[in-house]
């Protein structure tokens, strides 16, 4: 009886130690991958919304798709669109894939089936991308806006100024830009300790965003992020509203009412690219720092619209003011 006894409490001596070493490694695990883990929780506030709210953002998306595709395609079939003015637009269409397909998807995933995790390499390499090819698109809208000027400002040496190995080098060139100028943001981040919540009230990884959940110093990383963005993009419309200065003051010396119109027509489409893909930006970025008193379901539908709405916009815009565009699309749709 004694040594049954002793038995017993031999095994459950060994039982309780076994389940506190099970209970120090589960602690444990638990804690490694807190670190390695972020928490999108999507739209704060309108948690309950998340499966309608995903239904435009899905049709957006399906939109997005079929638009840029069919831009690319009728582009890459079509020999006479082989120019520089149309390698341009499918290089912008190549950032308007690329910028959705690097947050939405992921943000379907949170609204519909609830995973929300992403490891920190991810959030930080998401980060990077999105701002990346936002700064690419800026570069390519400035070589547009160059495009433009010597066609009309000097139409006789277009052929020679401009060609698509030229329009690939500078594309090449702008790429090469945003890299070098995005590259230290998740290296800042990286180096940040994340004592508290890892929870982001976001559908994406927004550099301020994430950045505030640090309890270290994060002035070097807001400061970086507002010069880098403010004077990159504003240089970029500097330069883009000095070649429509020149561009207008070319035009206003004709003499010729038809030749204004058909001058005029072949800017329209780019300056309303300009307009619906500078504003949400630099209003986003803005309300990020600056606007404390509004809803932060606001700041996250806000930076979610302004990487949805201009890669919607963007080939129906161009399908429908470009006219030579115009009519290789529908040519393309007769035959299908």
């Amino acid at each position: 009886m004694v040594l049954s006894t002793k038995s017993e409490l031999g095994n459950m001596s060994v039982s309780e130690t076994n389940l506190q070493i099970d209970n120090v490694m589960a602690g444990f695990n638990l804690t490694t991958s807190n670190q390695s883990i972020f928490l999108l929780m999507g739209i704060a506030g309108l948690e309950n919304a998340h499966v309608w709210i995903a239904i435009p953002f899905a049709m957006s998306y399906i939109i997005t798709l079929l638009g840029n595709v069919t831009i690319l395609f009728v582009v890459g079939q079509e020999k006479a669109l082989h120019k520089p003015m149309y390698l341009l637009i499918s290089m912008l269409v190549l950032t308007d894939i690329a910028k959705t397909t690097s947050t939405l998807p992921n943000t379907l995933c949170i609204f519909w089936f609830n995973l929300k995790g992403i490891t920190a390499g991810g959030c930080f390499t998401q980060m990077f991308f999105v701002n990346t090819v936002s700064f690419t698109q800026s570069a390519i809208l400035v070589t547009m806006a160059f495009d433009r000027y010597v066609a009309i400002c000097k139409p006789l040496r277009y052929t020679t100024i401009l060609s698509n190995a030229r329009i690939a080098t500078l594309g090449l060139v702008g790429l090469l830009r945003a890299v070098l100028l995005m590259l230290p943001l998740p290296l800042f981040l990286s180096r940040l300790p994340f004592c508290a919540s890892r929870t982001i009230a976001h559908t994406y990884c927004e550099n301020m965003a994430v950045a505030k959940l640090s309890c270290g110093d994060i002035k070097v990383n807001s400061m970086y992020s507002l010069v880098v963005a403010f004077t990159v993009s504003g240089l970029d419309l500097m330069l883009i509203a000095l070649s429509y200065g020149l561009i207008l003051r070319a035009v206003l010396r004709i003499s010729s009412q038809t030749a204004h119109q058909k001058a005029l027509n072949t800017c329209t489409a780019h300056i309303c690219v300009i307009v619906i893909s500078y504003t949400p930006g630099y209003f986003t970025s803005l309300t990020h720092r600056f606007g404390q008193g509004i809803a932060p379901h606001i700041h996250i539908i806000l930076a979610n619209l302004y990487l949805l709405i201009p890669p919607m916009l963007n080939p129906i815009i161009y399908g429908a003011r470009t006219k030579e565009l115009h009519d290789k699309v529908s040519k393309c749709f007769r035959r299908m």
